[in-house]
């Protein structure tokens, strides 16, 4: 079994006489997480002792919180093959496969990502829990960040929606966009008729995409996309609504199984800084067959 998880940070001359759950919220711990390790043995420390969450610290000491789950996670495991491109101690970075969920849902519920993710933890002993840091649908490929634990979780999901955290897609489009780079700033929301499907509309949360094509082709192009929020089918919705849906896209386009069995959507590049570390992380998963051979007939398998 892996051994416990301790975030530890060293007092500052500046940080003198503060609370130790003051000088944890600082670096990023959420108030949830403060309260679930004070609640456990040895769960807060000061230079390795037991102390409660109104210590008042002093230059110097080293302030240390329990990070790792307690409970076992309700989610049913599945043994299932996962593409691990980089793990620490509080992180994942996943390439998660078309066709997968991210989390257990009605007729998913024998195999996600969560699930499978949730199997490996537990043949390494672990008792750890699933904490997404961001989701991908299912028929969208490509890379994910994952949580170790609660701790991780809400530091990198603090960072999700900002410059600290990059995200870059890549999608095959219908037709070509002009002008062939831009900002689609519309706001989402529900339709009135569906609980899934969204559109533009203006009482909608605001929502920013920026794209660039990479390369026009006779019926597709390959575009590059970087997304300022992270809303729901936000991808999709804004190709669709500059008149250019993705390819496959039976929600917002054309579904046409023959060419690709899914929307044209991969999690290209994932860009951030290791929360506790402050380590700088980058990954890139290549554009998938079935994508490519959307813009490249000849590659198609």
């Amino acid at each position: 079994m892996d051994r416990l998880r301790y975030l530890e940070f060293t007092v500052l001359p500046q940080e003198a006489g503060r609370r130790v759950d003051a000088i944890l919220r600082s670096h990023g711990l959420s108030t949830s997480a403060i309260r679930r390790a004070k609640h456990r043995p040895k769960g807060l420390l000061v230079d390795g002792e037991d102390i409660y969450t109104s210590y008042l610290v002093h230059p110097g000491q080293v302030v240390a919180i329990l990070a790792d789950d307690t409970k076992v996670s309700q989610i049913v495991p599945a043994d299932g093959p996962v593409d691990i491109l980089y793990e620490d101690e509080d992180l994942l970075v996943v390439d998660k496969p078309a066709g997968l969920t991210v989390h257990p849902c009605a007729g998913n519920w024998d195999d996600s990502l969560g699930a499978r993710l949730v199997h490996y933890y537990q043949s390494r002993g672990l008792a750890a829990d699933f904490h997404p840091v961001h989701r991908l649908d299912k028929g969208t490929s490509g890379l994910m960040a994952v949580a170790r634990h609660p701790a991780a979780q809400h530091a990198l999901t603090a960072a999700l929606h900002s410059s600290a955290f990059e995200r870059t897609y890549l999608a095959v489009c219908e037709g070509t966009p002009s002008p062939a780079a831009g900002v689609i700033d519309a706001p989402l929301g529900r339709t009135e008729e569906s609980f899934i499907r969204q559109c533009v509309r203006p009482d909608g949360k605001a929502a920013r995409t920026h794209y660039e094509v990479v390369e026009a082709g006779e019926k597709f192009s390959l575009v590059r996309l970087v997304l300022e929020t992270g809303r729901t089918h936000q991808i999709r919705v804004h190709m669709a609504h500059i008149g250019h849906p993705l390819a496959g896209d039976f929600l917002y386009g054309t579904e046409d199984p023959d060419l690709i069995a899914r929307p044209a959507l991969h999690s290209h590049q994932l860009a951030f800084r290791q929360p506790f570390t402050g380590e700088e992380l980058a990954f890139t998963a290549p554009l998938p067959r079935d994508m490519e051979g959307l813009i490249h007939p000849t590659r198609r398998t």
